[in-house]
C-alpha cells in the first residue's frame, strides 16, 4: 500500500508547477482563470508565509489534469512575462518537487531517526554551529524580503506613474480628434483623414 500510495503522489509532483512572485491579492480563483487556456487545474495550494509579513509575494502548488500541461505553464511562464493581478514583476514557474509538499506520504524505505543530545556528545558542538548558522540565515533573508519588498514598491509605483503618462497621452490625442484640430491639420499639410464612425485618424 506505501509503494503504490507514494508512485501516485509522484504522479502528481509531475503534474504540479510551482508558481512564485504571486501577488498577495491573488486568490484560487484568479490563479485557476490565469491557467485555463493551458489545460485544467485540479487544484491550487498556497504556501504559507510563517515568517514574513503578509505583503509579500507568495507562492502556490498548482495541479494540472495531466503532466503534458504542466509542461506547457512552465515552459510559456519561462519565455513571456506573464503578469496576475497588478503584481509588478512576471510570475515565476518552475517544476515541483516532493519536499514542496507538506501532505507528502512517507517514502518506502526511508527512515528518520533522533535522539537528545547530550553536552558531552561530539555531535553537540555540530548542532549548536547548525543552530546558529539557521539563526543568521533566518536574520539575512528577512533583510533580503525587506529589501525585495522595497524594490516591488519603487517599481509598481513607476509602473503606476507611467500609466498615467499614458493615458493622459491618450486623452491629449482624442481631445485632438474629437475636436476637430486633426482635421484641421491634416488640411493645412494635405494629409488624408479616415473616418469610420469612431475617432478620426490620419492615413
Amino acid at each position: 500500500m506505501g509503494s503504490a500510495e507514494y508512485a501516485a503522489f509522484e504522479e502528481k509532483v509531475r503534474r504540479t508547477v510551482y508558481m512564485d512572485n504571486l501577488s498577495p491579492h491573488v486568490t484560487e480563483s484568479v490563479v485557476r482563470t490565469a491557467l485555463d487556456q493551458y489545460g485544467t487545474v485540479k487544484s491550487v495550494q498556497f504556501i504559507p508565509n510563517y515568517l514574513g509579513p503578509p505583503n509579500l509575494p507568495q507562492c502556490a502548488l498548482v495541479e494540472m489534469e495531466k503532466e503534458k500541461q504542466a509542461h506547457v505553464v512552465i515552459s510559456t511562464l519561462s519565455q513571456f512575462p506573464f503578469m496576475m493581478s497588478g503584481m509588478p514583476r512576471p510570475v515565476r514557474a518552475r517544476a515541483a518537487k516532493p519536499e514542496m509538499f507538506s501532505d507528502r506520504p512517507r517514502q518506502p524505505g526511508r527512515q528518520i531517526q533522533f535522539r537528545w543530545l547530550d553536552r558531552s556528545d561530539p555531535d553537540f558542538e555540530v548542532a549548536t554551529k547548525l543552530k546558529r548558522l539557521v539563526k543568521k540565515h533566518s536574520t539575512e533573508t528577512a533583510v533580503m524580503l525587506k529589501q525585495q519588498l522595497e524594490k516591488e514598491e519603487k517599481l509598481a509605483k513607476q509602473q503606476g506613474e507611467n500609466l498615467k503618462a499614458n493615458y493622459k497621452k491618450y486623452e491629449m490625442v482624442d481631445g485632438l480628434l474629437s475636436d476637430g484640430t486633426a482635421r484641421r491639420l491634416a488640411r493645412h499639410y494635405n494629409l488624408g483623414v479616415l473616418d469610420d464612425a469612431g475617432p478620426s485618424t490620419f492615413q
